[in-house]
């Protein structure tokens, strides 16, 4: 009975290994946990309940173009603090510490290459920054990103994920809205396509401007689209809202979307979309 003997006495088995931060990562519709591996294979999507994580433009930019190479454009346009705000913090410290924690420099990145061997520029917004809020940063590398598109007679492809505009820019980040519009105005009278992906949560100013002009408006699964947040809704009129309001699929079915695609598929959906739009058939 030797093999059962402890060859050393000194090894404690009741001491728990430390795991890790971050390893699992908990499902919040079924509260279920998931290894971060694993979603990052399925890009960052619950394989079982289809739950979508929010996810930035590093993520998207790195599945959507081809071998995720691309060239950043706007990315020398950078926030200052022109009204000096300041609420339980200065603007441009809120702006230090953000860019510190996030590694980006505002809330928005552009970036152009080949989706499916098809020449595209796409912009793509990063909840993370200061919850993806439009100001004047966002609103001009958006301009840039659609001057871009107009001049090299590329698809355009705008991946919304916001809270609204930023405070704190007042109405500079305000004038944003009708800005990106216009622009998109001369885009469509040039026949240029625009695809606008919106993700969770597309709200505010973004979907009062860019994110509902799509040619094809596109959303994932579960996101939360609208102009107030339902809990704004709620306190302005009392009442409870109907279930599954503001969600892709209530929006689906009262027809203020064209396609509800789940992320995997997002890639090729696009793709086979501007290749009928622009007569190019897959060879």
């Amino acid at each position: 009975m030797a093999w059962f003997k402890r060859k050393d006495s000194n090894i404690q088995t009741d001491k728990k290994k430390d795991m890790p931060e971050g390893v699992w990562v908990k499902v919040p519709t079924t509260g279920e946990t998931i290894h971060r591996r694993e979603l990052e294979d399925n890009l960052w999507v619950d394989p079982l309940s289809s739950y979508h994580f929010k996810i930035g433009s590093k993520q998207y930019f790195s599945f959507l173009f081809d071998d995720g190479e691309f060239e950043e454009i706007g990315d020398d346009i950078l926030p200052s603090d022109p009204l000096n705000f300041e609420d339980r913090k200065k603007y441009k410290d809120r702006l230090k510490a953000t860019q510190e924690k996030t590694g980006l420099s505002d809330a928005c990145r552009v970036g152009k290459g080949k989706m499916d061997k098809l020449d595209v520029v796409i912009a793509c917004m990063d909840f993370s920054f200061i919850g993806g809020s439009m100001g004047s940063v966002v609103g001009e590398r958006l301009a840039l990103a659609i001057d871009t598109a107009l001049e090299e007679k590329r698809p355009l492809m705008i991946i919304s994920q916001s809270g609204g505009a930023r405070m704190m820019e007042s109405v500079l980040s305000l004038m944003q809205m009708a800005k990106t519009s216009a622009k998109l105005a001369r885009l469509e009278k040039a026949g240029v396509p625009y695809i606008s992906i919106m993700t969770n949560p597309t709200t505010g100013g973004v979907t009062a401007s860019f994110a509902m002009l799509g040619d094809f408006n596109i959303a994932e699964p579960g996101a939360l689209i609208g102009f107030a947040g339902p809990r704004v809704i709620r306190q302005t009129i009392g009442r409870d809202l109907p279930e599954g309001f503001q969600t892709s699929e209530y929006l689906l079915e009262h027809g203020f979307l064209d396609f509800i695609v789940p992320r995997r598929k997002m890639k090729s959906k696009v793709s086979r979309l501007l290749r009928m739009v622009l007569k190019k058939p897959k060879k």
